[in-house]
């Protein structure tokens, strides 16, 4: 029984082995044009345009329609027949109704009792600043913040013990 086994998994290991390097020939080759858009004034956030196996692919973030199209046309006068736009747009974030969701986290949490804050957002950007009695309280209160809806980053540089 042992023998068979170590068999099976000397077998495996060859046929693994002997299927990594054809798995790797199989993938197309990819290059990052990432600059080529910025340097030619594309303002997607976190854009992202890189080329697969002769296909662009843009990924990011806007607010507005229009510059996720003009990133495609772009695409277009650089020579590029085939473009996936996956660009996301995204709605302009509610910063008042993102800062009453976080207050009402912060206030109904009992592990953050004692505490005192003052929340800010702008453009879904979460700032806290006040007074926590220890670390953990910190981390409690970065980690609910993260979860409320529309929030997209948390600052908490302000939080004093």
């Amino acid at each position: 029984m042992k023998r068979t086994v170590s068999s099976l998994f000397a077998i495996a290991a060859l046929s693994v082995t002997l299927a990594v390097p054809a798995a790797q020939a199989a993938q197309p080759d990819t290059r990052d044009v990432t600059k080529l858009f910025v340097d030619g004034g594309v303002a997607v956030d976190r854009l992202q345009a890189v080329e697969v196996g002769g296909i662009l692919i843009l990924r990011g973030r806007t607010e507005d329609p229009e510059r996720a199209a003009a990133a495609s046309r772009f695409a277009q006068s650089l020579g590029y027949a085939r473009v996936a736009n996956l660009v996301q747009v995204t709605q302009p974030a509610d910063d008042a109704n993102i800062a009453r969701k976080v207050e009402r986290e912060l206030t109904i949490h009992r592990g953050l009792d004692g505490c005192n804050f003052r929340v800010a957002s702008t453009g879904g950007v979460v700032r806290i600043a006040g007074r926590i009695n220890n670390e953990l309280q910190r981390d409690m209160a970065i980690q609910l913040v993260r979860n409320v809806d529309g929030v997209r980053a948390v600052q908490a540089d302000e939080l004093q013990r």
